[in-house]
């Protein structure tokens, strides 16, 4: 039995594997395991470690950081790559309020862990850590040990202390999370808000009107759709007793009926635009809507040929070259209201009403063949961590700085990642990756990076929380895991009227603590702190990477 055992006992390339695998393992079953509701995830991957190395197990330290190093260039792409699309646009309209109370939270955090770091003893390293654990931000950890190993790069000790650091105040940051959204909604969410809501979560809502606004009479619906306050998309009218596909030239009469799809927040504005609401249920999932006339089909068509990835959708002409109507556009399990300057990209689902015939050959130009994005474009991938990897390599004199900042392996690739999920489909660049294919990148990297983590971390991990200093390092935690996300929220409260569903979103999503999301508890909008969260997410994570890196580069 000499080779069982030598194959965890000699720091070979085969035990580094071994080992990291089984941590791995071991790790997401815990993860598996629910308290109240409440589990850790893929972040027990990280205590799993922590208790290996508490043990002793150790591995190569070269193929432990080739291993960690990666699986955090991998995740930071991937994610970038995921929240890219919805980046720049989270800073339209209401997304701007929304993401500058987000950094408002990321700045109050920041400075009490600064005012932490000079008044209490705990060294900087310790304090990055402890504000990493606290909002639940692991590419954070990951961008603060980069600039310390940046500053002295045999300082690899360190770097494991700001790791443990994380990983005490990590369960606090996820906890105190949900307390405090617990607090906002007993205090600031409206009686409907702590209504149990268990159905599907969907943007759009279906409604059948019977035109009785005389503003509306005789004008085209691409006169009405100029004048009004908000989007929406005509599907279809009930015309003479007879269904008809709409297009923008179509006139709306008096007492004409019309299928309109919105956003759900702006079915008030629908109603006084049109007139009178019917009471038919078009929402329900079970509507067969090729039955509502035998002339008319309803197809889900999928983009799948690359010439059509980044196109603007008005560009393709399709309704009036073909007599079809677009009524929903499907992105990553998201309805969007389509509109002509969306630009499509692969992967798209998009709703067709019309004639067989023709939606037949509109399916035809957009390629709905469901195999062609089975393939992923690792070319792309490799691509754009090569470009990332130089990017945070490219050193930035900032003036005052002793030493120049560079992005880093967290900053560079998901700056890049960013870039190309939100603008590679304008230059026909296919970054499409399935919802499916983008999440296992990101959590196989996730995953490799949190055990190399705990495993390097764990050595003293135990011996230090049980003491004095680790009983500071919870009293920390807590404090940063709390009191930033209670002043923000009475801030975005009372002196910006933030409503309580956005309120909740924006902390949640600030704090990067989706957990959270579960206990926001909304009524029939229950959608609206998801809306939220994903309107602030994609900028907090990446200001919250370079706030790691400034603040080490600042205060070291």
């Amino acid at each position: 039995m000499d080779w069982f055992n030598e194959l965890f006992t000699e720091q070979t390339f085969m035990q580094a594997v071994m080992i990291l695998s089984i941590i791995c393992a071991a790790g997401l079953a815990l993860g598996h395991i629910k308290i109240k509701g409440i589990s850790l995830g893929v972040t027990s991957v990280f205590f799993a470690g922590i208790i290996a190395g508490h043990f002793g197990i150790k591995i190569n330290p070269e193929m432990l950081a080739l291993a960690q190093n990666f699986g955090l260039i991998l995740y930071i792409y991937s994610l970038g790559v995921q929240v890219g699309p919805g980046f720049f646009s989270s800073f339209k309209k209401g997304g701007i309020k929304l993401n500058l109370l987000s950094i408002g939270l990321l700045l109050i955090g920041t400075l009490m862990a600064v005012g932490i770091f000079l008044t209490t003893g705990t060294s900087l390293p310790d304090t990055v850590g402890l504000l990493a654990g606290s909002v639940t931000n692991t590419p954070m950890l990951g961008a603060g040990q980069q600039a310390l190993i940046q500053m002295d790069p045999e300082n690899q000790q360190t770097a494991n202390d700001m790791a443990m650091a994380c990983a005490v105040a990590y369960p606090f940051g996820l906890i105190g999370m949900i307390v405090c959204v617990m607090v906002l909604k007993k205090v600031f969410a409206p009686k409907e808000f702590h209504k149990k809501d268990n159905g599907p979560s969907d943007n759009t809502y279906v409604a059948e009107y019977q035109i009785s606004n005389p503003a509306i009479f005789g004008k085209t619906i691409m006169d009405i759709r100029q004048s009004a306050d908000c989007q929406f998309v005509i599907s279809r009218v009930w015309k003479n007793e007879k269904l008809i596909i709409p297009t923008s030239e179509t006139v709306l009469e008096e007492n004409e009926h019309v299928l309109v799809i919105s956003a759900k927040k702006d079915v008030d504005r629908i109603k006084m635009l049109f007139g009178q609401k019917e009471n038919i249920d078009w929402n329900k999932k079970d509507i067969d809507w090729n039955a509502i006339d035998s002339q008319l089909v309803s197809k889900k068509v999928l983009v799948t040929k690359s010439r059509h990835n980044g196109v603007k959708l008005g560009d393709l002409r399709l309704r009036n070259s073909y007599g079809i109507n677009i009524t929903r556009v499907n992105r990553a399990g998201i309805d969007l209201l389509p509109n002509r300057n969306l630009r499509l990209q692969l992967g798209d689902k998009l709703t067709i009403v019309g004639e067989s015939r023709a939606v037949e050959r509109v399916s035809a130009i957009l390629g709905n063949e469901a195999k062609r994005l089975k393939n992923p474009n690792l070319l792309s991938i490799f691509i754009g961590i090569i470009l990332g990897l130089i990017l945070g390599s490219i050193p930035i004199a900032i003036p005052g700085m002793s030493m120049p900042i560079k992005l880093g392996i967290a900053g560079g690739p998901m700056i890049i990642g960013i870039l190309m999920g939100a603008f590679g489909p304008r230059f026909h660049i296919p970054t499409y990756t399935t919802r499916s294919a983008n999440l296992m990148l990101r959590q196989l990297g996730l995953t490799i990076y949190l055990a190399g983590l705990g495993l390097s971390a764990g050595a003293g991990f135990f011996d230090t929380v049980f003491t004095m200093e680790g009983l500071k390092w919870v009293i920390i935690s807590i404090s940063l895991a709390v009191v930033p996300v209670l002043i923000m929220g009475f801030i975005a409260a009372k002196v910006f009227k933030t409503g309580y569903a956005d309120n909740a979103g924006m902390l949640c999503g600030g704090m990067a603590n989706p957990f959270a999301l579960d206990y926001a508890g909304t009524g029939s909008d229950g959608d609206d702190p998801a809306v939220a969260y994903a309107t602030v997410y994609p900028a907090n994570i990446f200001l919250r990477v370079i706030s790691a890196q400034i603040i080490i580069l600042l205060l070291a």
